[in-house]
């Protein structure tokens, strides 16, 4: 029955986007050829031609979409990730259609259509249809949401939860789930070895209903649906057999790693001669990623240093006239594949700040900064100067933030798995700054966040962590105007 809904669910939204596209692409249609508001030098198509370009864009949609995981339905899916998985879905329909039509018309088109330009979409109509699109199918998909969550706000089709460990990491699950009430989950309690022989009277309320051997009759009683493991590294072993249990009945069961203690990066199957080898450590941004990747650094650095082309003279001019010195700072960092490069900042303190102190993490308040420095720390402008590391490749706009090389001598030998952060590029920006792990905050939470960022990849996250970055800066911004 749930996996009948599940396809039904499913269905209802492909239908629901494959309407969004077609209404999309109309609409952009009129208003580039029937509302007046732009110019039509070359006169207006027929709607007919539109038409017939009209099922190719359609069933692309579903398509691009489903590449985006969006038809992979997780309560815990925000709205930001919602949003960004629909424009990127949106800019590859656009992208293979205008690339499918093209192909059609050099190969297959007979000649006295193609001199009539059929199947030629104008450019502002792609323009207008992904602007239009991404609105449409996001009201729909925000829609479904709060319908949703009303539902389960009134206590109808919830998911029974049952958290295998009452331990710290069991705790931090349970805080989670009984804090977004709107995921639509109900928290049964907790099993765990530990605690179930005990007086413990478990953990906010919920009670400890027994040992992992009772979990198959605790699931039965309770009417699980969803198991969560939490359980520490030592004690991964007792996950077996109730992963083998759930397996047998209509249970989901998620596994919450003790991030600091142990993490792998996704791993890869592969073959040696007939012999499956697991690699482990492997990473999505690689091959065709890499390029995207690559592509949207090089655009993205070229548009930041054009226009910041005239405030990087002001600033700069600024800051020869607060303090002796040269206008950059260089300095040595360790970015890929634990290669050392020259990064490039505005020069935010004077040039001798360190000769007392030696190496030492640097803060947005800094004493040691100039009055100009502590504003450009403050509002990240010091940082400016790293998109043309970006430019030349030594850096990327999103990745796990670049130390020194004293830094990195210590922390290797000190944090488990530190070096895997070295896998990608460093960045200007990353998952972990956004969650407020920057500066001079816990070393673990940041190791925890880049390594969670470089195993789950993609190119909307990376729109996603851009987004929050310049909306995070803008808010800085706001609250020191305010003081």
């Amino acid at each position: 029955m749930v996996k009948r809904f599940s396809r039904l669910f499913v269905l209802l939204h492909i239908l629901g986007d494959i309407g969004c596209a077609a209404a999309a692409f109309v609409i952009a249609y009129l208003i580039r050829f029937e509302t007046g508001l732009l110019d039509i030098p070359k006169g207006q198509p027929p709607l007919d031609q539109y038409l017939a370009v009209l099922p190719f864009v359609a069933l692309t949609v579903p398509l691009a979409f489903h590449v985006q995981r969006l038809y992979r339905f997780r309560r815990a899916r925000t709205r930001l990730d919602d949003f960004f998985a629909v424009l990127v879905g949106t800019l590859l329909t656009v992208l293979v259609a205008v690339a499918g039509t093209l192909y059609v018309q050099t190969y297959y088109l007979p000649a006295g259509l193609k001199e009539q330009g059929y199947l030629e979409v104008s450019q502002a109509v792609w323009v207008l249809f992904l602007a239009v699109n991404v609105v449409l199918t996001f009201t729909m998909r925000e829609v479904v949401r709060t319908q949703l969550q009303r539902r389960w706000r009134a206590g109808i089709g919830l998911r029974r939860v049952l958290i295998v460990g009452a331990g710290d990491l069991g705790r931090l699950v349970a805080d989670r789930i009984l804090e977004h009430g709107e995921l639509g989950f109900r928290l049964v309690g907790f099993i765990d070895d530990r605690f179930a022989t005990t007086d413990a009277i478990g953990y906010r309320g919920l009670p400890i209903l027994g040992a992992l051997p009772d979990a198959p009759d605790v699931c039965s009683r309770e009417q699980i649906d969803e198991l969560y493991i939490a359980l520490p590294l030592d004690e991964h072993v007792k996950m077996l057999s109730v992963v083998e249990f759930a397996s047998r009945e209509v249970i989901e069961v998620h596994v919450v790693p003790d991030l600091l203690q142990f993490i792998a990066l996704r791993s890869r199957l592969e073959d040696l001669d007939g012999l499956p080898i697991i690699s482990i450590n492997d990473v999505p941004l690689r091959g065709f990623n890499s390029l995207i990747k690559r592509a949207v650094d090089f655009t993205v650095s070229s548009l930041v240093l054009l226009v910041g082309a005239l405030p990087a003279l002001l600033v700069a001019a600024l800051i020869k006239r607060s303090s002796a010195g040269p206008v950059f700072y260089t300095q040595e960092r360790m970015g890929l594949d634990g290669k050392s490069f020259t990064v490039y900042k505005f020069r935010s303190m004077p040039i001798d700040a360190e000769e007392v102190t030696g190496p030492i993490w640097a803060r947005d308040d800094d004493p040691r900064a100039t009055r100009i420095g502590r504003w450009l720390r403050r509002t990240d402008m010091d940082e400016l100067p790293q998109f043309w590391n970006v430019l030349t490749g030594d850096m990327s706009i999103v990745g796990p933030r670049p130390e020194r090389p004293f830094f990195v001598e210590q922390f290797k030998h000190q944090i488990p798995q530190y070096m895997l952060r070295h896998k990608v590029k460093a960045g200007i920006t990353g998952w972990a700054q956004i969650n407020g792990w920057r500066g001079n905050t816990s070393l673990e939470k940041r190791i925890e966040y880049d390594l969670y960022y470089i195993e789950n990849w993609s190119i909307g996250l990376d729109l996603k962590i851009m987004w929050l970055t310049v909306m995070r800066s803008v808010q800085r911004a706001a609250m020191e105007g305010g003081n």
